[in-house]
């Protein structure tokens, strides 16, 4: 050694590395780096050609090679033919991972699809025994609707957390417009109309709500004793007065209640 100054100690190739100290001597025992230098005191020291030997080991390393393979093609006078080797093993070795993959993704369906609430388990959550009626009838009536198409989507994703979510958010919209109700609010009013915007924000959390398609399911609220019910259940005469809200909300954006069609 001619210059310590231009060696690295074993901890310095190790850092910039980013192995360990104990790994460079494994490698060293099996045959596939000897230090180019010694200290007085025999500690290994490294030059730049040791370093950048060390740096093809690592990448070979990352491709899969053992060790004892790392050491015949740094040994090989022609490389080429190892690498291919290799190369058609990563291939094969990618082909089989994209087969578990796909098995993977199979049953992580097949388990969400397990987990998926029931028209059942929702009546629970909702508190609502009527509901997987309604949505039988729902489904006959609307069921070769994008409307439907939309809110079947957006509810099969829905956790029981996100329905409690939910009948929170819309007990919450129907106390406050049988407080209205109570407060006598003209239907026509500023506030009347935030509470029609505010229902049928409620509503669109099943499927985008038009005024249109919200002045229609008005309808249906006084039309059906069970959703009369469920709304008198708040305040007697709510149902009527929802409705007034939302036809006169509706006009204000230009739709005729009397002649509003699905859209």
């Amino acid at each position: 050694m001619s210059n310590e100054d231009e060696f690295r100690t074993v901890g310095e190739v190790a850092a910039l590395l980013g192995v360990s100290v104990r790994t460079l001597h494994y490698w060293e025992q099996r045959g596939l780096i000897a230090p180019s230098g010694r200290t007085s005191g025999e500690y290994r020291l490294y030059s730049d050609a040791d370093i950048a030997r060390l740096e093809q080991i690592l990448i070979y390393r990352a491709t899969g090679m053992s060790l004892g393979l790392i050491r015949e093609v740094l040994a090989s006078g022609d490389r080429i033919e190892h690498l291919r080797r290799q190369r058609a093993l990563l291939i094969q070795k990618q082909d089989e991972l994209g087969q578990m993959v796909q098995a993977l993704d199979q049953l992580l369906e097949d388990a969400m699809g397990e987990d998926k609430l029931s028209v059942e388990d929702v009546a629970k959550v909702l508190g609502e025994a009527n509901l997987p009626a309604w949505q039988a009838e729902a489904e006959e009536h609307w069921g070769d609707t994008d409307a439907w198409a939309e809110s079947s989507k957006q509810t099969a994703a829905m956790s029981a957390s996100d329905w409690t979510d939910t009948k929170e958010r819309m007990d919450d919209v129907d106390h406050q417009l049988a407080e209205a109700m109570h407060a006598g609010v003209k239907p026509g009013s500023e506030e009347a109309n935030a509470l029609a915007e505010a229902h049928r924000a409620a509503i669109g959390q099943f499927m985008p709500v038009s005024y249109e398609r919200q002045v229609i399911l008005a309808r249906t609220y006084v039309e059906d004793p069970r959703f009369t019910a469920h709304y008198d259940a708040y305040a007697e005469g709510l149902t009527v007065w929802l409705k007034a809200i939302i036809d006169a909300n509706a006009r204000t954006h230009g739709v005729d209640p009397d002649t509003a069609e699905w859209d």
